[in-house]
């Protein structure tokens, strides 16, 4: 069994693709450092899959913490780097923060990465790189524009710092997936997104709301150039997304990469507005959603959905599940830790 390192394993996409990788029978380790993720993740993905990953809580930013994980398990031969800060309102608020945790924590992974007999490195990247894209759907061609937020600019120069470092080092493989919106929740509603604090993502606010959590959902804009006003955004369930790690992993390992370094959008290719993710939540729900529109948020695009053409074609890669699918896997998820009937 090859063993697997998967950053932010215990976050919302991270906890995910362990799932995946577990049920493809790889070996997996987890570095977390908790701050936005709990450590009763573990169980269920324990309860799913039979078998209980190994952990160790780190923080990133600590070199010489990083230094030592890799002496100790220098057998790795792929990484899934999901750790990083990821809510586009706060790094508008907190650039520094942003800048420190999502760059930093990279380039010390990427570090000892080299050093593998190994060197595969998937970078969990996002469609922010694009900005705001003058055509839809959007291709890996599309220009990457000065970034809307400073976690956008993350990812950006996250990836300048993955392509320059394949530059030099022909043994080193990478991939960076630039995704869409994550939504939805683990079928058996075992493992989902469980935001520390009040949530970021537009999903998880809405189930809260239903949930009685949050009294009120608001809508950022509703006077945007979009056919409701609302902004247009691309929905992929989390486990459609998963998949997409463990494909693109594959490819990595079997030594079927075209360079060595390559970017896939992985999205639907649907574009939904926010009042339509809230339409399909009442629809599968079967409730009615308290929400207001709110001024604008600094840090948004109008509209972002992918041509995942390269994804179809190159990784024989598609995403499976509809948004109804996904809204209703989250309300299922949301209503378990909730204990809600």
């Amino acid at each position: 069994m090859k063993k697997i390192l998967v950053t932010g394993g215990l976050g919302f996409i991270g906890s995910h693709t362990v799932v995946e990788l577990q049920n493809e029978g790889y070996d997996v380790v987890i570095i977390d450092d908790l701050s936005n993720a709990s450590i009763d993740v573990i169980e269920g993905i324990t309860e799913i899959t039979g078998i209980s990953p190994m952990f160790e809580k780190i923080d990133l930013k600590e070199k010489s913490s990083v230094e030592h994980f890799f002496q100790k398990h220098n057998d790795i031969s792929g990484v899934i780097h999901f750790a990083a800060s990821k809510a586009v309102g706060e790094s508008v608020a907190k650039p520094l923060l942003y800048y420190e945790n999502n760059l930093n924590t990279l380039i010390y992974v990427l570090k000892e990465v080299l050093n593998l007999k190994s060197s595969n490195f998937i970078f969990s990247s996002s469609c922010t790189v694009y900005g705001q894209a003058d055509e839809m759907p959007i291709t890996e061609n599309a220009p990457v524009k000065p970034a809307e937020s400073p976690y956008g600019n993350t990812k950006q120069i996250g990836e300048e710092i993955i392509k320059d470092t394949c530059k030099v080092n022909a043994n080193l493989n990478a991939i960076a997936l630039r995704y869409f919106n994550p939504i939805g929740a683990h079928s058996s509603a075992k493992i989902g997104e469980l935001p520390i604090g009040v949530p970021q993502n537009l999903v998880p606010f809405i189930t809260q709301t239903a949930a009685g959590l949050r009294e009120c959902l608001s809508v950022f804009g509703n006077n945007y150039p979009t056919s409701d006003g609302t902004c247009i955004r691309d929905y992929i369930h989390v486990v459609d997304l998963a998949k997409a790690h463990v494909v693109a992993l594959q490819r990595l390992l079997e030594a079927k990469n075209s360079s060595n370094f390559e970017t896939f959008n992985v999205g639907t290719g649907v574009g939904s507005s926010v009042l339509e993710v809230i339409q399909s939540f009442e629809k599968v729900s079967g409730q009615s959603l308290n929400y207001k529109i709110a001024p604008r948020r600094e840090g948004d695009v109008v509209k972002a959905y992918a041509n995942t053409k390269k994804a179809n074609a190159v990784l024989g890669w598609e995403a499976k599940s509809t948004l109804d699918d996904a809204m209703l896997s989250a309300w299922k998820w949301e209503q378990n830790i909730r204990n809600l009937k």
